[in-house]
């Protein structure tokens, strides 16, 4: 109990940052979506927060945008000295718990992006998971090199 009283908290607490939105579906709840602005033609990134509420395990198992070509799931592992990124085939969201997608972690890549996305702007993108089903995000676009939500325009 004590520990989804603070997981609400914490959910509260994000919900109230500039620009984020917690969608719901099955126990899965998404806060704090965000992607940086990228030209057309080019390479999106997405990073959220997905929070387990449920009693069984859940895996992000997909994703796609109307915007992108194609949308993978990546992470960053270590080469000797060298980070780089992979596709990874799901992410596994443990009940009562939660995974951030976010710079130089887990993170959603939209590729070959049909249009410019700009900084102000909402960047639409399904996820889907194995048990919850699709969930519908807007991930609100900052600037080229913003590093978290609401941190785009100066703040």
């Amino acid at each position: 109990m004590q520990r989804r009283l603070i997981l609400a908290a914490a959910l509260l607490a994000v919900a109230r940052l500039p620009g984020a939105r917690a969608q719901q579906a099955g126990g899965i709840t998404i806060s704090a979506p965000w992607s940086r602005a990228a030209g057309r033609g080019g390479t999106g990134a997405g990073f959220l927060t997905i929070a387990n509420a449920g009693s069984a395990p859940d895996r992000l198992v997909s994703a796609s945008s109307p915007l992108a070509r194609a949308t993978e799931i990546h992470t960053h592992v270590r080469e000797g000295d060298v980070m780089r990124m992979r596709a990874v085939p799901a992410i596994e969201i443990p009940a009562g718990g939660s995974v951030t997608l976010q710079p130089g972690g887990f993170h959603l890549m939209l590729i070959g992006l049909s249009r410019a996305v700009e900084a102000g702007e909402s960047l639409p993108v399904t996820l889907v998971f194995e048990r919850a089903g699709p969930v519908q995000v807007a991930l609100a676009v900052q600037s080229a090199g913003a590093r978290g939500p609401g941190m785009g325009h100066g703040h």
